[in-house]
């Protein structure tokens, strides 16, 4: 599936994925396609998609048709992901359903987002999330999580992090592959 990550360290936040695209047990590596990032810049923002293939375009065609997206803080990223769900079933056809017990419609996307306000999480019943220091998402997540975990206290900066937390996805999950794409942004307000 993938590998995707935020760091906040200092006055930086990052974002990193890596760039294997899978089909199964088919893998689609970088060298044969175009597009490989699998990190839209959105609204102001950098939005790690991991899930479908379909939704990178999905995602970038809809958040064009939404009436100024906010991505500033937990309370924005729900309400633009909310709004942004009746989009998604009329306009490109998405299936709501997951599990019969669940109590919403899903907008079957997993995603980690990172801007000058800090780092979020938006999961598929839409589900927000802030995080403080790091966080990742995808088949490789645990991995990640691991190597972030153990080198966070150290003096790697966000971007360093989050590119670790990739390349040890890379290394074990089998879904996942180079090379590493890394963004950053500079907090608005720096941590005290």
């Amino acid at each position: 599936m993938t590998t995707i990550t935020v760091v906040r360290k200092g006055d930086e936040v990052a974002i990193a994925s890596d760039s294997m695209t899978t089909f199964g047990d088919t893998r689609l590596g970088r060298s044969y396609k175009g597009d490989h990032d699998k990190i839209l810049y959105l609204a102001g923002s950098w939005i790690g998609i991991c899930g479908s293939s379909a939704h990178h375009l999905v995602l970038a065609s809809a958040m064009a048709q939404l009436q100024e997206p906010r991505l500033g803080s937990r309370m924005e990223v729900y309400e633009t992901f909310r709004r942004l769900h009746p989009i998604l079933k009329e306009h490109a056809y998405l299936n709501p359903k997951e599990d019969e017990d669940d109590p919403y419609e899903s907008s079957q996307i997993t995603a980690l987002i990172a801007n000058e306000t800090g780092l979020y999480g938006v999961f598929s019943l839409r589900e927000v999330f802030e995080f403080d220091r790091f966080w990742g998402i995808g088949s490789g997540r645990n991995f990640a999580l691991g190597a972030m975990y153990s080198a966070y206290e150290g003096d790697g900066t966000a971007s360093q992090i989050a590119a670790l937390g990739v390349m040890a996805g890379i290394e074990f999950d089998t879904a996942s592959g180079g090379p590493v794409i890394i963004h950053s942004v500079k907090l608005a307000r720096a941590e005290a």
